[in-house]
């Protein structure tokens, strides 16, 4: 059975270390780092995840602000909300929470975040920064993923690698990072397009997928020994839930886990790392913004 991947344990890990510089910080500097968020509409997924932000980032000390807006909310006033929040001091890092009502889009809303407030890792300049190897704010997702991989001694110089899904969340930096000088993975981008997948993922010592197709790859698409990262969430019903319904991954994880080394788990693996490496953004830019090295 695979050994796996803990991004609840991880994550807790990683976040009393923050809490400990938050502490410093606000101590030695007078300076509180916070996290500013955005929400658009009552979307049930945004509404929940912002939630989870907002007791994460109160238990490791941090300020947090909530800015929420109805579907009818123009682009003019979000812009003007987000102007406000590149000018105060108490915030340090931003986010427009995802999905975003049709009529906005959310690569401008993104783009007027200060880039050194962008506490997602989104914006065009910082997006632009890591493609070239440059110190940055990075995507979450998959800076979790690689924060993982590190964590269980999990090499990856020289592996061969597939990532499965090509979003500007998850996919295309997460290939980057792998590829980087600094990894040196051998890396190919697929998706659910891609012909003979099978072929292409039974190659690879690393699968990351995020897809968002739930349980579409089962145990013949992968090797003996393979490292799979699931970063997938796909509700499906189930009568043994309280809610009629449980939370599965990209992957089959009941297969795969008998033939895999490493597996994260659905839910509890990328997740937790997800939300970590935003509060870890914030620190971050917190300690930039105000000269802290």
């Amino acid at each position: 059975m695979a050994i796996i991947l803990d991004g609840k344990k991880t994550a807790a890990k990683i976040e009393e270390k923050l809490a400990e510089q938050v502490e410093a910080l606000e101590k030695e500097r007078g300076i509180r780092p916070g996290l500013a968020v955005v929400l658009v509409g009552e979307h049930p997924a945004s509404t929940t995840y912002v939630r989870m932000k907002n007791k994460r980032a109160a238990k490791i000390g941090l300020h947090f602000e909530l800015r929420k807006f109805p579907t009818t909310v123009t682009k003019e006033e979000l812009h003007e909300t987000i102007d406000e929040l590149n000018r105060s001091d108490k915030v340090h890092g931003i986010l427009v929470q995802l999905p975003l009502p049709a009529h906005l889009d959310p690569h401008e809303a993104i783009d007027w975040i200060l880039p050194e407030k962008d506490a997602d890792g989104l914006s065009t300049l910082n997006q632009g920064l890591l493609y070239r190897g440059k110190p940055c704010l990075m995507p979450c997702t998959p800076k979790g993923m690689i924060r993982l991989l590190d964590e269980y001694g999990i090499t990856i110089e020289g592996k061969n690698a597939v990532v499965i899904g090509r979003s500007e969340l998850v996919g295309r930096p997460l290939a980057v990072m792998l590829s980087s000088r600094r990894r040196n993975a051998t890396v190919t981008v697929a998706h659910t397009r891609t012909r003979d997948l099978r072929r292409i993922t039974k190659q690879a010592e690393i699968v990351a997928v995020a897809a968002g197709r739930a349980q579409m790859l089962d145990a013949t698409y992968f090797a003996e020994g393979v490292v799979v990262l699931d970063a997938g969430i796909n509700p499906i019903p189930c009568k043994e839930s309280k809610t009629g319904r449980r939370l599965v991954g990209d992957v089959d994880f009941e297969s795969v886990s008998k033939i895999a080394s490493y597996i994260t788990p659905v839910p509890g693996g990328v997740g937790p790392m997800t939300v970590c490496m935003l509060l870890e953004n914030t620190v971050e830019a917190a300690r930039q913004i105000c000269g802290v090295v």
